[in-house]
């Protein structure tokens, strides 16, 4: 799994998280269904169980905010699927042909 960029979240968004947690389902499906870390939820329970919605240090992110932070999160994920693509293409080429010194020179850089 690959590491998720800071994301925000509202506090409506992080109440029904943990309403969910609440009613009786499982840390690890509900945080799997949110596209979150189980940690993070986990992290959110125990600030409701103290009574901080927004958890520590925490401000006010409006929905627009979180929306826009999903889609960068999005955007470097699908960069990232791109290059791999790209890179396979590059070292692997035709595999059907004979290979070639330049099916090897991405694995010796």
């Amino acid at each position: 799994m690959f590491k998720v960029p800071n994301q925000v979240y509202t506090a409506e968004f992080k109440a029904a998280a943990v309403q969910r947690v609440e009613d009786g389902q499982d840390v690890s499906a509900v945080a799997r269904e949110l596209g979150m870390s189980a940690q993070t939820l986990r992290d959110w329970l125990k600030a409701a169980e103290a009574g901080d919605q927004n958890g520590l240090g925490a401000k006010e992110v409006t929905p627009e905010q979180m929306e826009l932070s999903r889609l960068r999160a999005e955007n470097k994920r699908l960069h990232r699927d791109e290059r791999m693509k790209t890179t396979g293409r590059k070292c692997f080429g035709d595999l059907r042909a004979t290979p070639s010194k330049s099916h090897f020179q991405c694995f010796n850089s």
